[in-house]
């Protein structure tokens, strides 16, 4: 088994696991922020050459995730698909595909920025479409990070990454969860996708900050000053 952090948010466990992804026990909810299907595809139709199998990657680990937890539904927070020239034929069948497999998984998308200039989900997925942020008792799912009146929020968007000194001078930039505030706080979700990267987080006092690595999930050490920092 791989790597996760119990948390606790409003009064619910979660586990924030290393593959990028955040799981609700109570209700056997995965989460998933930023998968970006096509990305690769697209930078290919406009000339630029990048790597093939990013797409096959991505849904074996949603695959494996899925496997292990088993959960009755899927949350993406935008981002599914990366733009109209994600449709791609290699890409929806891929897609297609993953989907048969798990013919009684219910995926919710709430629609982000890149979900609206991709176009509409193929029916074929049987994704249903919520507007952001969409409420669920004290939560609030949302593509864009935001302060949710009376709800916790959860967001991607940012794809935030964190880099982290080694005892040398070397050192390195992991994904990560980015969480601020308390029960009407907000987490920012790290990208899902497998050609997806990372932006540098500027924290602030009170922030956690839970880095995700290839098996295992980490939190830094907090800010011991209430001064912004960038890393």
């Amino acid at each position: 088994m791989r790597a996760q952090l119990r948390v606790e948010i409003n009064g619910a466990p979660w586990l924030l696991l290393s593959e990028r992804a955040a799981y609700w026990p109570e209700r056997r909810w995965l989460v998933v922020a930023d998968v970006h299907f096509g990305k690769a595809a697209t930078f290919r139709a406009l000339g630029v050459p990048v790597p093939h199998g990013t797409t096959l990657d991505t849904l074996t680990r949603l695959s494996r995730l899925v496997d292990r937890l088993d959960p009755t539904t899927i949350v993406f927070l935008g981002d599914l698909f990366h733009a109209r020239e994600a449709h791609a034929a290699a890409t929806l069948a891929a897609l297609y595909e993953w989907r048969e497999r798990y013919p009684e998984l219910e995926l919710i998308l709430v629609e982000g920025n890149h979900d609206r200039s991709a176009g509409v989900t193929p029916a074929a997925l049987r994704i249903q479409t919520q507007a952001d942020p969409w409420r669920v008792g004290s939560f609030a799912f949302c593509h864009y990070p935001r302060f949710v009146e009376s709800a916790f929020a959860l967001a991607g968007h940012l794809h935030p990454a964190i880099r982290l000194q080694g005892r040398a001078a070397d050192s390195i930039r992991l994904p990560c969860f980015w969480w601020r505030g308390g029960s009407t706080g907000l987490m920012v979700l790290p990208a899902f996708g497998s050609f997806t990267g990372g932006a540098a987080i500027s924290r602030e006092y009170g922030d956690r900050v839970i880095a995700a690595a290839d098996d295992r999930v980490v939190e830094v050490p907090a800010l011991r000053h209430a001064c912004g920092q960038n890393t």
